[in-house]
C-alpha cells in the first residue's frame, strides 16, 4: 500500500527522483535540486565579452536587421547600440511606473519588422491613480535614432512592484506572447478571466486570435507566479522558467522549468515546486534556494555547438547562467542541467536578465546589478556575448 501512495506523497511534497516516471501517467518527474546548491559546474569552456556597458537595469534585447541593437532600460528607456557603442540619446522614453520590479520591461520586434518596423514593448504606467501593465505596438524610425507610440493592444495587466511578469516575445506564428505575474494575488493565477499569473497571446494589432485555447481570451497557458523565461521548442511547445514564492502561502523558492503547450495549467498556487495535481503541468526542475530565472531562451547558434538545443536562464538572486538540456530522444524530460558564469565580477556576471541568441550566433545576456538588488560596479550594467 505504501509503494501505491509513494508517487502522490511525493507529488504533495513536491519532490522526486532526476529521471523518474509516474506509474499511473508515465509523465516524466521533476528534479529538486537540494538547498545549498543549484547544479554542477558548466563543463563547456567559455567566456563573456562585454560589448557595451553604461545601463541602468538593462532588460530585453532586440536585434535588428543590418546589425543594430536595441535594450530596454527599466526606468523608461529604449537605446540604441550601434557598431558596438551604446547611442547616448534614447530612442524613445516611455513614461512609467518603476517601483522595484516593475517600469518598462519586455520588448519584441514584429515578425514582419523588416518592412513594417513595428515593435512591442511592454511596461508598468499610472492609469485613474493606480499601476497597471501595458502591451503597446512602436514604430521606430528609418534611421533606428527613434521611435513614436502606435497601439495599445492590451490595457489593464494587473500591476504590482512584485510580480510583475513584463516579457515579450514574437513566436514562430507572428503572434504576441507576453508573460504576467500574478501581481501579489496568487488566486488570480487559476482565475481565466484575470490577465494575471499567464502566458497571454495576442495578434500583432491585437486581436485575439481565434485559435486560442478560450474563445474572445488572450490567454494562452495559466498557473504562474512570475513569468519572465519563455521560448520556443521546435515543436512548438514552450520551455518556461517561472518565479517560486517567496514567502506567500508559506513557502519559499522552489522556481520552476516547465515545458508546456496550449491551454496548459501549471499550477500555481494549488501546485508549486516539484508538486503537480490532476490536470496541471508538472514541472521538469525546480530549486529548493531560490534562483529565481530572469530571461530565458533556446539557444539556435553556432558559435558553441555543444550548447544547440539548449534553455538557458538567467538567474538573478543566484547570479548565474543556467544550462537545461533536455533528453533528444524524449524532450519532456531533464537530461541534465549546469552553472556557468555563478557569482560577482570579475568571475561570475552577477545577476543576469536577459538571455536570448544573437544574429551572430552567439549566446548574449544582459546583468542586472543596478537594478536596486545587486552591486552597482562603475561600469553599471552590461550586455555581454558568450563566445568559446
Amino acid at each position: 500500500m505504501f509503494r501505491a501512495i509513494l508517487p502522490s506523497l511525493l507529488a504533495a511534497l513536491g519532490c522526486a527522483a532526476a529521471g523518474a516516471r509516474d506509474a499511473a501517467t508515465d509523465a516524466p518527474t521533476c528534479e529538486l535540486v537540494p538547498a545549498g546548491r543549484f547544479g554542477p559546474a558548466g563543463t563547456v569552456k567559455v567566456r563573456a565579452e562585454t560589448v557595451v556597458s553604461g545601463l541602468e537595469a538593462p532588460w530585453a534585447l532586440a536585434f535588428l536587421p543590418g546589425g543594430d541593437l536595441l535594450v530596454t532600460e527599466r526606468p523608461g528607456r529604449v537605446r540604441l547600440v550601434r557598431a558596438g557603442r551604446l547611442a547616448p540619446a534614447p530612442v524613445v522614453a516611455v513614461e512609467v511606473s518603476s517601483r522595484s520590479e516593475s517600469g518598462l520591461l519586455g520588448m519584441a520586434l514584429a515578425k514582419d519588422f523588416a518592412s513594417s518596423r513595428r515593435f512591442f514593448l511592454y511596461f508598468t504606467t499610472s492609469e485613474s491613480g493606480r499601476d497597471v501593465n501595458r502591451l503597446a505596438s512602436y514604430l521606430l524610425a528609418a534611421d533606428g535614432a527613434s521611435a513614436r507610440p502606435e497601439k495599445v493592444l492590451l490595457d489593464g495587466i494587473p500591476a504590482e512592484r512584485y510580480h510583475d511578469g513584463g516579457r515579450v516575445k514574437v513566436g514562430p506564428d507572428g503572434m504576441v506572447y507576453v508573460g504576467t505575474g500574478d501581481a501579489g494575488v496568487p488566486p488570480a493565477a487559476q482565475r481565466p478571466e484575470s490577465l494575471s499569473g499567464k502566458i497571454l497571446r495576442v495578434a500583432p494589432d491585437g486581436a485575439i486570435p481565434q485559435d486560442n485555447p478560450h474563445p474572445g481570451s488572450p490567454v494562452w497557458a495559466m498557473g504562474l507566479r512570475n513569468v519572465e523565461a519563455f521560448d520556443w521548442r521546435p515543436d512548438g511547445a514552450l520551455v518556461i522558467a517561472d518565479h517560486g514564492p517567496s514567502g506567500e502561502l508559506g513557502r519559499r523558492g522552489h522556481d520552476r522549468v516547465v515545458v508546456a503547450t496550449k491551454g496548459a495549467n501549471l499550477g500555481w498556487p494549488d501546485a508549486f515546486g516539484c508538486g503537480a495535481r490532476p490536470g496541471m503541468t508538472p514541472p521538469l526542475l525546480s530549486f529548493t534556494d531560490a534562483a529565481p530565472p530572469g530571461g530565458g531562451a533556446l539557444y539556435t547558434g553556432d558559435a558553441v555547438p555543444a550548447w544547440k538545443g539548449s534553455f538557458f536562464v538567467g538567474t538573478l538572486g543566484s547570479r548565474h547562467l543556467h544550462r537545461v538540456v533536455l533528453d533528444a530522444k524524449d524532450p519532456d524530460r531533464l537530461a541534465r542541467h549546469e552553472v556557468y558564469f555563478a557569482g560577482e565580477p570579475p568571475g561570475g556576471l552577477g545577476r543576469v536578465r536577459d538571455v536570448a541568441t544573437g544574429p551572430d550566433g552567439a549566446l548574449w545576456v544582459t546583468t542586472s546589478n543596478c537594478d536596486g538588488r545587486g552591486t552597482c560596479p562603475p561600469e553599471k550594467d552590461r550586455i555581454v556575448r558568450v563566445v568559446p
